[in-house]
């Protein structure tokens, strides 16, 4: 098989990371700025990750490297991805280098599928789309309500990098995608009545805001573990076009 340069190969690998997303944060490890380095030489490719702490959640870091792996794939013979100053590094590392698996590399400490933590992540970025979505709809339409909003389908979205970030999340989750359907459902991918949109929305609304503050303090957390980190981030507009701000603890513990 054929490769390219070098130069041609590590710019290929990282338009290729593109596509790879923390599982929590919707967000690709690009804009995030995990990708700490990719360098190519001869046939082999070899990427290093950095996250925001030495404890991120170990299933979170193993969700994104191996990504990253699978992205890589096909790009060089030989493909290395490892995960640079975690307290699981060597562990995952040596997982991936074996392409042991999820469960290979935690063994009895996997005690939940690795689909299934993807199925729970792909539902909340989901939820947070939505909302995004319809938020700035409502706040862009006068004439619009949060009683309407069971009646606003995909066509009636403008559109934008939110409907766009909508649609994968819906493909993501199995939603359909044509113009007809109708964009606020509940966990479970059912419309839901004028009575309870509101409430619905609200609910959607703390999942948003958890996500894009965890999204805002891992930046300030990796600039500051790695100076000069926040050159190599780029910051998600919200739904109304601010940037994103605030955070919670809660997924360095997952």
């Amino acid at each position: 098989m054929a490769f390219l340069p070098a130069a041609d190969t590590e710019a290929a690998a990282r338009r290729a990371l593109d596509s790879v997303f923390d599982p929590e944060l919707d967000e690709p490890i690009t804009d995030l700025g995990f990708v700490r380095s990719v360098e190519a030489e001869g046939d082999g490719l070899v990427v290093h990750l950095r996250l925001p702490t030495s404890f991120c959640s170990p299933s979170f870091a193993y969700i994104m490297a191996s990504d990253a792996k699978d992205a890589l794939r096909g790009l060089a013979a030989r493909v290395v991805v490892e995960l640079d100053d975690h307290h699981d590094s060597e562990r995952i590392n040596a997982g991936l280098a074996t392409d042991a698996g999820y469960r290979g590399t935690f063994r009895q400490e996997a005690d939940r599928d690795l689909e299934e933590l993807r199925a729970t992540f792909r539902r909340k970025a989901h939820t947070a789309a939505m909302e995004r979505a319809l938020t700035r709809l409502l706040r862009t339409t006068p004439s619009l309500s949060e009683p309407d909003l069971p009646r606003v389908t995909i066509d009636d979205l403008p559109d934008d990098p939110q409907k766009a970030a909508l649609l994968r999340c819906r493909a993501a989750v199995g939603l359909a995608l044509d113009g007809s359907a109708v964009v606020l459902v509940d966990d479970d991918g059912h419309p839901v009545t004028a009575g309870t949109a509101a409430a619905l929305l609200r609910r959607a609304r703390t999942v948003r805001i958890s996500v894009d503050g965890n999204a805002h303090f891992c930046r300030g957390l990796l600039a500051t573990r790695y100076p000069g980190a926040e050159a190599e981030q780029s910051p998600r507009p919200g739904g109304d076009g601010t940037r994103l701000r605030g955070r919670t603890l809660g997924r360095v513990t997952a």
